[in-house]
C-alpha cells in the first residue's frame, strides 16, 4: 500500500508484472543459471555506487524483445551451458536432474493446447509460474504434451539411450494448492510401475516434510534459496517420494471421505489427509522464476514521491524479495537506514517448537513493544543528531513482516506502530495477508485524515483496494481488482498518467469551476442589489424575469461546464515532464480560501463597475435621437448585456487552455443573449412585457447603448488582468514559473524574472537537466 503524506496517500499492491521466467533453479545442491535479473543488476549497481558496464553481457537477463536474434521463448530466460542442449545428461546428478524437471512437467494442472496448423503446443494455466515451470521442462528435455483425466503424456530425453521417448504417467490424485497448505502434489504411477508423490512448494513447509535421508542437499539449497530471495525471484521447493502399494490404498480409503465430507470443517479435514501423506520426501532442489518489474515502474515511483507522496507496498512476498525489489524501484536507496522489525528470532523460534502458544504471544507482544520504541527512538536521536550539526535528516525505511503485523496492528501498539511508520521515508510490509493489507490502509486513512489511494492487481488486494477512498485496479490476474475498484488500468506506471496528468488537470478544472460560479452569481446578483438600492427598495425590477432565468441556464452556464470538463491548463508532457504540477493540488492553490474570497471580492468590484458606470454614463443623458433619455427597461438591458459580456470575457483571462468547443459556447453564450432579445421582444407586450422591441428598437440604433458596453466591459477585466498581471510578475505560480521557464530554456537562467529565479534557485540542477524545476 502507498500513502502521499501530503495530501494523498497511496497503497499499492503489485509493482511487478503478471509474466514469470524461469531463470535459476538449484538441483542437488548445485546452483544452474548465470543470468543476472533486474533485480541483481540493480543491487550490484548499489553495492559498488556506479554503472554495471563491467558485467558480461551474456550474464544479463533480457527481455524477449530485446535478445536480438536470439531464440526467444516466453516464460524461459535460463542461461547455462551445464544444462541447456541437453549437457545435463554430463553432470554428476544427472539422475537428481531427471527427477526434478519430471516433477516440473508433471506437477501442475496446466492444459496443452496443440495448434491444427503449425503444431505448436500452448500452455493454459492458472498461474504465471506455473505455465513457466512446463516451458522450462519442455525446453530442457521433458515436453509436457497430452493430458486427460487419468494420465499425463511426456516427450523425455532418456540420458541413458540419448533418445526422446514418450512415457504416460498414471494421475491418480492432485493434491492442489491453497494458502493454507503451501503447496501443490500429485500421485502419479510411472511405465515402470513405481506409485510416486511428485511435491512442489514454500519452503516454510516443505523443509519440514522432509525425511531424514532426504536432506542430502539441504543446507546447500537453502543458501541458494536465500540468495534467490536477494535477487527478487520467487521459489519453490521441489520434492518427491515412492510410495508403497498398501500405503496408498490405505490412503486412498482415508482421502475421498475427507474430500466428500459435508461439515464445516472439509478443508481442515482434506488438509490433514493430504498432510499425512506429504512427508518423509525426498529433496531435489528448488526453482526461481523472475516476475519482472513492470516496465516504467521505477520512473512512477521517482515522480510520484518528488511531488510528496509517500508510498507503502504491502506485498505477500518474503522480506528478502521484497527488500530487493525495493531497491530495484528506488523505494530503498543505499543511504537509507533500515529499521526491521521481525519475530524471527531464536528466542521466540524456540518457544515454537516447544508448542507453548501462551510463551510465544508473550514473547511477542515484549519484542515488538521493544522494536517499535527502539525504531522511534533511533529517528528521534537521527533528528537531533542532524540538527545539531546542521546536517539534512537521515532517510530510515521500515520492514516488517506478517507476523510482526499482526501485533502491532493491535489497539495498543497501533499508534506507536504509525507513528514509526510516518516518520520513515517507505514502508515495506512483507508476508501481509489480505485482511492486514486492509487493516493497514484503514490506519492510516484514519489516523492521517489524508486521502488514501490503494493499487493492486489480484484478489489478495480487494479488501485493500474497497477500505481505500480511491481504489486502482490493474488488469492482470483475473478481474477481481478491477471490479473492486473505482478506476481500472492495464499497467502500474499508468498511476502516474493518472495522478500527475488527469488528478491535475480534474483538480485545477473543478476548482476553477466553482470559484467562477462564485464570481459570476455574486456579478449578477450584487448588481440588482445596487439597483434596488438606487430605487430606494421600491421593488421595481432592473431585469425582465426571463431574463433573470436564463441567466444560470443559457447565457453564462454552458462556457463554465466546459471549463470543469475540458480545461487542461498545460498538457500532458509538461504535466509528466514537470511533476511540480501536481503540488498544486496538494498545497490546494487554487481551492483555498484565499482564491475563493479572491473571486467573490472581484464578483463584487464587477457588480460596482457594472452598475454605477452604466447608471452614470445613462442617466440624464439623451439616448435616442429624439432627446429620450433610458428607462428601466434599457437600463436594465444594458447592464445585463454588460454583465453577460463581462463573465464570458473573464475566461479569456482566467483560462490558459483554449479549445474550438470553448470558444464556441463562449461567443455562442453571448450571441445567444442578443438573439433571444431579438426573438423574446418580438413577441406581443402582454408576453415580453418589459422586454417588448426594446433592443431592437431602443438599444441598437443607439451609438451610446454600444459605447457603453465596450467601456463597462473593459473596465470590469482592468482589476481581474491587473492582478493577474502583479502575480505572475512577482509571485507567480508554479504553472507561471514552468511556462516561463520553457520559454527560459531557450535562453539563458538570468533572463528569468527575479521572483521566479528565486523560486528555482533551491532545485536549479533539475532545471539545469531539463527535469522537474
Amino acid at each position: 500500500m502507498e500513502f502521499l503524506i501530503s495530501k494523498l496517500q497511496v497503497a499499492t499492491g503489485t509493482l511487478t508484472s503478471n509474466s514469470m521466467e524461469f531463470v535459476k533453479c538449484s538441483i542437488a545442491g548445485t546452483a544452474y543459471g548465470r543470468g543476472m535479473t533486474e533485480v541483481e543488476v540493480a543491487l550490484a549497481r548499489r553495492r559498488t555506487d556506479g554503472p554495471t558496464d563491467d558485467i558480461p553481457s551474456d550474464r544479463l537477463s533480457h527481455d524477449a524483445d530485446t535478445r536480438g536474434s536470439e531464440k526467444t521463448v516466453k516464460g524461459f530466460n535460463f542461461i547455462d551451458e551445464r544444462i541447456n542442449n541437453s549437457q545435463w545428461v554430463n553432470e554428476p546428478h544427472c539422475d537428481v536432474i531427471q527427477k526434478f524437471f519430471r516433477v516440473l512437467a508433471i506437477c501442475h494442472t496446466v492444459i496443452p493446447d496443440k495448434s491444427k496448423g503449425s503444431g505448436e503446443i500452448s500452455y493454459e494455466a492458472e498461474s504465471p509460474d506455473e505455465a513457466a515451470f512446463v516451458i522450462a521442462a519442455r525446453e530442457l528435455g521433458f515436453e509436457f504434451f497430452g493430458r486427460t483425466q487419468t494420465s499425463i503424456s511426456l516427450n523425455e530425453f532418456d540420458f541413458k539411450t540419448g533418445k526422446r521417448v514418450d512415457r504416460v504417467y498414471q494421475l491418480l490424485h492432485v493434491l492442489e494448492f491453497s494458502s493454507s497448505r503451501k503447496r501443490m502434489s500429485v500421485i502419479v504411477r510411472n511405465p515402470e510401475n513405481q506409485l510416486l508423490l511428485l511435491c512442489k512448494g514454500a519452503d516454510s513447509v516443505m523443509f519440514e516434510r522432509l525425511a531424514k535421508d532426504g536432506r542430502a542437499f539441504e543446507v546447500q539449497t537453502k543458501d541458494h534459496i536465500n540468495n534467490y530471495a536477494e535477487a527478487g525471484l520467487r521459489t519453490l521447493v521441489i520434492a518427491y517420494r515412492e510410495l508403497s502399494e498398501e500405503e496408498n490404498k490405505k490412503w486412498k480409503e482415508e482421502f475421498p471421505k475427507a474430500k466428500t465430507s459435508v461439515t464445516l470443517g472439509r478443508d481442515a479435514l482434506v488438509d490433514a489427509a493430504a498432510d499425512k501423506i506429504e512427508r518423509d520426501m525426498i529433496l531435489l532442489g528448488a526453482t526461481a522464476v523472475e516476475e519482472k518489474l513492470q516496465k516504467g515502474v521505477t520512473e512512477c515511483i521517482n515522480n510520484l514521491t518528488r511531488v510528496g507522496i509517500k508510498i507503502w507496498v504491502l506485498t505477500g512476498d518474503k522480506m528478502e524479495n521484497a527488500v530487493s525489489i525495493g531497491y530495484a524501484c528506488s523505494l530503498l536507496s543505499q543511504d537509507m537506514k533500515q529499521i526491521i522489525i521481525t519475530l524471527d528470532s531464536p528466542d521466540i523460534i524456540a518457544l515454537e517448537k516447544q508448542g507453548d502458544k501462551e510463551a510465544v504471544a508473550k514473547a511477542s507482544l515484549d519484542s515488538i513493544k521493544k522494536q517499535l520504541r527502539e525504531g522511534i527512538s533511533q529517528i528521534q536521536s537521527a533528528k537531533e543528531s542532524s540538527s545539531s550539526v546542521n546536517k539534512g535528516s537521515i532517510a530510515f525505511g521500515l520492514l516488517i513482516d506478517g507476523k510482526s503485523l499482526e501485533f502491532s496492528l493491535k489497539k495498543k501498539f497501533r499508534k506507536t506502530f504509525f507513528e514509526l511508520a510516518v516518520n520513515c521515508a517507505s514502508v515495506i510490509c512483507c508476508r501481509c495477508t489480505p485482511k492486514q493489507k486492509a487493516c493497514v490502509t484503514r490506519l492510516v486513512k484514519l489516523e492521517t485524515g489524508k486521502t488514501t489511494l490503494s493499487i493492486g492487481d489480484g484478489a489478495n488486494d480487494v479488501g485493500m483496494l474497497q477500505e481505500a477512498d480511491i481504489g486502482v485496479g490493474i488488469s492482470g490476474e483475473g478481474m477481481q481488482a478491477v471490479m473492486a475498484s473505482d478506476f481500472a488500468i492495464a499497467q502500474f506506471r499508468f498511476l502516474e498518467h493518472l495522478l500527475l496528468v488527469h488528478g491535475h488537470w480534474y483538480y485545477r478544472s473543478i476548482s476553477m469551476m466553482i470559484c467562477y460560479f462564485f464570481y459570476k452569481n455574486m456579478t449578477f446578483g450584487l448588481t440588482l442589489f445596487w439597483y434596488y438600492a438606487y430605487t430606494s427598495f421600491s421593488g421595481q425590477p432592473s431585469y425582465n424575469d426571463w431574463n433573470m432565468s436564463f441567466y444560470n441556464i443559457f447565457f453564462t452556464s454552458l462556457p463554465v461546464i466546459a471549463l470543469g470538463v475540458l480545461n487542461q491548463g498545460v498538457s500532458a508532457r509538461l504535466c509528466l515532464k514537470y511533476p511540480l504540477f501536481y503540488r498544486e493540488g496538494v498545497e490546494n492553490i487554487f481551492f483555498s480560501w484565499p482564491r475563493i474570497l479572491g473571486w467573490m471580492i472581484n464578483g463584487v468590484i464587477s457588480s460596482i463597475i457594472i452598475f454605477f458606470f452604466t447608471t452614470n454614463s445613462l442617466i440624464n443623458q439623451a439616448f435616442q435621437r429624439d432627446g429620450k433619455v433610458v428607462d428601466f427597461e434599457v437600463l436594465g438591458v444594458t447592464m445585463y448585456t454588460c454583465v453577460v459580456w463581462a463573465v464570458n470575457c473573464q475566461l479569456v483571462l482566467a483560462v490558459d487552455y483554449f479549445t474550438w468547443i470553448q470558444q464556441f459556447l463562449m461567443w455562442g453564450s453571448i450571441a445567444l443573449w442578443y438573439i433571444f432579445l431579438v426573438v423574446y421582444g418580438s413577441l406581443s407586450p402582454s408576453e415580453s412585457t418589459t422586454a417588448y422591441k426594446v433592443f431592437v428598437e431602443a438599444c441598437a440604433p443607439s451609438a451610446l447603448y454600444w459605447l457603453v458596453t465596450l467601456l463597462v466591459v473593459i473596465c470590469t477585466l482592468i482589476p481581474y488582468f491587473s492582478f493577474r498581471a502583479f502575480q505572475t510578475r512577482f509571485s507567480p505560480t508554479y504553472h507561471e514559473i514552468i511556462q516561463q521557464v520553457e520559454e527560459a530554456l531557450k535562453d539563458t537562467y538570468s533572463e528569468l524574472p527575479l521572483a521566479v529565479r528565486g523560486k528555482l534557485q533551491p532545485l536549479r540542477e533539475r532545471l539545469n537537466n531539463k527535469r522537474d524545476p
